[in-house]
């Protein structure tokens, strides 16, 4: 499997895929660095009478609803419907649905529009997907899985046959799953959440990953290594008067020398079936 994921990583930098996003505006340019840094092109694109033209012309689509409007979210269904016609990879990252009638209507239609390859989320949000009991704080998690991570991981596969998409949890420890096997990713560290924006940046490493061509399950994973594994390395090198803004350039500089070998010695995971 290290050399399958290691691939996954590695095949980024090869393909250099040509992301959509239609993200938030809090975290954009970050977004924009961290698809540049793996090795894959960005473009922003959120006005409706360009979206479908410009889906077309990328070879995935990534859409967050962080910062979402009723405009946004016509544009997000726009792109969805033509990433399904032209069968590109779509990762859908949910953030704060359960929070508004808005977002989780928001993150259904979205799906009911298009074919979702994968999901990206927290705990609370993939709840409220699924019509489970949720509780969210603002567009961060209120909700915690058992520490039991079998129980865990046959939630998470259960959850991604249900939504009929990759699931990928993400928390003290990343779940990523489809219906039948689930990975169980230790790397990252705690501090990454005090800096706004590595989820959406974990996001668009595993859309580019999913564009450039491999495996569904195996392509998300290997992005959320990454991004853990760069958390990682990131804070190795952090100076003691440093704090979380350079952190968060220290993470884009890990994904800019990360290579898939990288991945296969320090990825830390589980596999339950």
């Amino acid at each position: 499997m290290e050399r399958e994921i290691a691939a996954a990583w590695d095949r980024v930098r090869e393909a250099g895929p040509l992301i959509h996003h239609i993200t938030n505006y809090v975290t954009v340019n970050d977004v924009a660095n961290i698809t540049l840094a793996a090795g894959a092109s960005p473009i922003m694109a959120d006005c409706p009478e360009e979206v479908a033209e410009i889906t077309a012309l990328s070879n995935g689509l990534c859409l967050n609803i962080g910062t979402l409007n009723e405009r946004t979210l016509g544009s997000m269904k726009l792109a969805a419907e033509e990433a399904a016609r032209l069968k590109h990879p779509l990762l859908l990252d949910p953030v704060g649905a359960g929070a508004s009638a808005l977002r989780s209507r928001a993150a259904k239609e979205i799906m009911a529009a298009g074919q979702v390859t994968a999901i990206r989320g927290n705990v609370s949000e993939i709840k409220s997907l699924l019509a489970e009991t949720s509780h969210v704080r603002g567009v961060d998690a209120g909700d915690d899985l058992t520490d039991n991570r079998e129980a865990a991981a046959r939630w998470a596969m259960a959850a991604a046959a249900k939504l009929g998409a990759v699931v990928a949890v993400t928390g003290a420890v990343d779940l990523v799953a489809d219906a039948t096997h689930c990975f169980a990713i230790s790397n990252g560290r705690a501090e990454m959440s005090r800096i706004t924006g590595t989820g959406c940046q974990c996001s668009t490493l595993a859309a580019a990953s999913l564009a450039a061509g491999s495996e569904p399950l195996t392509a998300t994973a290997a992005a959320v290594m990454a991004m853990g594994l760069a958390g990682e390395i990131a804070y190795e090198h952090l100076q003691p008067w440093e704090g979380n803004a350079t952190y968060r350039n220290r993470i884009i500089d890990a994904i800019y020398h990360l290579q898939g070998q990288d991945l296969a010695t320090g990825a830390r995971y589980e596999i339950y079936e």
